[in-house]
């Protein structure tokens, strides 16, 4: 199994598109990037710890390689929008990579390369060196499979990112 971290904008968001994409075991929600150790919630929603909301993605790259996954990242978020994804605004939400690796920041410049020629707006996903993890707190694990459901920004924010994956990437769609 490999890992990847990825930072999309809200990571409820990004955590519910993941999970539906094979070769995909774990999404762990969490706070990558900043300056505050063990950050919470909280702090990292003022925009002052300088994390952004990400996901960790554990996956089986005999399945589903890296490039692939970023395909997906691209194909289901915004990367044009600096610090920003739609209504939520701030550093926290920023487009950036976490590579792991030498290999994986090769493929994350050349995904980026990719996501821009389908795009006329500049690309503004970052590439930033990995940094400590800190898991979300419990509640926002899985978050769309339970209050997601019953939240209106999710209502309206999640559903379109899934209809994107189904359409754009069928064969990687969990059945």
């Amino acid at each position: 199994m490999a890992q990847a971290i990825l930072a999309g904008g809200c990571f409820w968001c990004t955590e519910a598109v993941f999970r539906d994409v094979i070769g995909v075991s774990n999404v762990e929600s969490g706070y990558i990037g900043g300056t505050t150790e063990n950050p919470t919630y909280k702090q990292v929603c003022s925009g002052t710890t300088g994390h952004a909301e990400a996901i960790r993605v554990t996956f089986d790259p005999a399945v589903i390689d890296y490039g692939q996954l970023l395909d997906i990242f691209f194909a289901t978020h915004d990367p044009t929008q600096l610090n920003r994804q739609g209504n939520d605004v701030g550093t926290q939400y920023r487009s950036a990579l976490f590579p792991l690796d030498e290999a994986q920041e090769s493929e994350a410049s050349a995904a980026i390369a990719r996501a821009q020629a389908e795009r006329d707006a500049p690309i503004v996903t970052s590439i930033e060196p990995v940094a400590p993890w800190y898991p979300a707190e419990d509640y926002h694990q899985e978050y769309w499979e339970g209050e997601g459901q019953r939240n209106p920004y999710c209502l309206a924010v999640i559903p379109p990112k899934l209809m994107k994956l189904r359409k754009s990437f069928a064969a990687k769609v969990k059945g």
